[in-house]
């Protein structure tokens, strides 16, 4: 196993922590609500098992690898490795998640000439709305495939039902994390410009039932201290039930919460 990490050091005195989080109104305070769990990660793994299976297989923005230590279910015989600008990478490489890691953005000169060519899959989830150049992003993912790869896409969908219903409170229309919100058109689009063809494109996977639950911790937020978020909860888990609920019929529209994208590399 190896590992790559610029040679500074992460600020020790950061209070960027998930209890820190909770106390901005911009947040909500029941994060757990927008978690993928295993079923939903071997899910999106199993977008590839109509291609032959890789033999290696880079996730962007993996965090602490949550991604490739589900998606070994799907594909036991694949390498999986992972590059997150944060340090939670580095963990995930040491309870052996992933077999390299890179700290750092995919789009650095560093980490991008060393992963050149080297993949057969490349999966971002959740991620290109959070980069500060989208196109950057796109350009340096197709550099570590290999010709005839394939890139892998799940990103929220700012044509959803509820991002028309509930305007700034859904979430990903809340500050500071989300840079661009790109339709599906537009990244197909961008793709094609970059010599990839779709394969394939959907919402019924990706659909995660949480919208009017996290809207309505957001509200909650707002009005109580955090000392009195449990008086809340009861609100929130009937919201909860409601998304549940309307999961079924939504996921199979185009007004899905989120899509997914599957684009080949052609060899130029």
């Amino acid at each position: 196993m190896t590992a790559t990490a610029p040679p500074e050091r992460p600020h020790t005195d950061c209070a960027f922590t998930p209890a820190g989080c909770r106390e901005h109104t911009y947040v909500p305070r029941h994060l757990g609500l927008t978690r993928r769990g295993p079923r939903r990660l071997r899910a999106a793994a199993r977008m590839a098992l109509a291609f032959p299976e890789p033999e290696s297989w880079l996730d962007v923005g993996t965090g602490y690898a949550r991604f490739p230590e589900s998606a070994k279910d799907v594909f036991p015989y694949t390498s999986f490795d992972g590059v997150d600008p944060t340090y939670r990478v580095l963990h995930a490489r040491v309870a052996e998640r992933v077999e390299e890691a890179h700290v750092g953005r995919l789009t650095d000169p560093r980490i991008t000439n060393r992963l050149r060519a080297r993949y057969d899959v490349v999966s971002i989830f959740r991620h290109l709305e959070h980069a500060p150049d989208p196109r950057e992003e796109l350009r340096a993912a197709l550099t570590a495939l290999r010709p005839g790869g394939h890139l892998v896409l799940e990103l929220p969908n700012p044509r959803c039902l509820f991002a028309a219903l509930l305007g700034r409170l859904w979430v990903p229309h809340s500050p500071p994390g989300h840079l661009h919100l790109l339709p599906m058109e537009t990244l197909c689009e961008e793709l094609r410009s970059q010599g990839c063809t779709i394969v394939a494109t959907g919402h019924r996977t990706a659909h995660i039932p949480y919208d009017l639950a996290a809207a309505t911790s957001l509200i909650l937020s707002h009005m109580l201290p955090s000392v009195l978020s449990s008086v809340g909860s009861p609100l929130v888990a009937v919201a909860w039930a409601v998304d549940h609920a309307l999961a079924p019929f939504l996921r199979h529209t185009q007004y899905a919460n989120a899509y997914r994208i599957i684009a080949r590399k052609e060899p130029t």
